[in-house]
């Protein structure tokens, strides 16, 4: 398939599930990486006139925030920026008992979502999910935190093939240059709290040789994670309604 009718697609498919879905337009966090850059471009392409991005750091690094912004109006497309730094502090001095450092991290996308979930609701717009296939298999996002959205055109994407479309889109070269990052604390790689390379995650979903220790990372983690890629566990499935 060309990478044009490959974008034709995807952008048909985000057109026809927000009419279905009755919504007005999209919505989504930029956090000034390659895979809401990607997004972005998309959701810009399906709705010129009904999307908006908003960028929310949270003590994140000022280049997220300009990468954000950079991004943002390159493709003409409506923004905010809503700093949830002293929304995140004011939860932690609520809290009672002391947070390690993950479950300190993991409070910062579950705001950023809260965050889009209310703007949505009051433009009726569906929140656009950013996650790529390898994170999702690896269950590399934050429960009810960047996990939570309403439509994801990337999902099935590999690294490798979300960084060809991020070219074809014309994604600024320092956002497509940057290491991919979840923004969790100052300094943090995927790559680096993950213990392996994507390039290797997308040679084990591709089929190809990957070394027995990657193998067993990736089958450990997808298998660790398998609550996170399901709504809620059920004592009995009743299926759907017969209606």
């Amino acid at each position: 398939m060309s990478r044009d009718l490959e974008l034709e697609n995807r952008v048909e498919f985000l057109k026809n599930y927000t009419e279905k879905a009755k919504a007005n337009g999209l919505i989504l966090g930029i956090s000034g990486g390659k895979d809401s850059a990607v997004v972005a471009a998309l959701a810009k392409r399906a709705f010129p006139d009904n999307c908006m991005g908003l960028i929310m750091p949270c003590h994140s690094m000022d280049e997220d925030v300009s990468h954000g912004k950079k991004l943002c109006e390159e493709l003409e497309m409506d923004y905010n920026i809503i700093d949830l730094s002293s929304t995140y502090d004011s939860m932690l001095n609520t809290l009672e008992e002391p947070l390690d450092e993950l479950a300190k991290s993991n409070i910062k996308p579950r705001l950023r979502m809260t965050t889009l979930y209310a703007v949505a609701q009051q433009k009726n717009y569906l929140v656009l999910g950013t996650g790529n296939r390898a994170e999702i298999v690896l269950g590399y996002f934050t429960k009810y935190g960047d996990g939570g959205s309403d439509v994801n055109p990337i999902s099935d994407l590999k690294v490798q093939e979300v960084f060809e479309l991020a070219k074809a889109l014309n994604i600024p070269q320092e956002i497509i240059n940057k290491p991919p990052s979840a923004g969790l604390w100052e300094g943090q790689t995927d790559e680096q709290e993950l213990g392996i390379r994507y390039k290797e995650v997308d040679d084990f979903l591709d089929g190809k040789e990957v070394s027995s220790k990657v193998r067993k990372t990736i089958i450990q983690k997808y298998k660790a994670s398998k609550h996170k890629r399901q709504t809620f566990a059920e004592y009995r499935d009743l299926g759907p309604l017969d209606i």
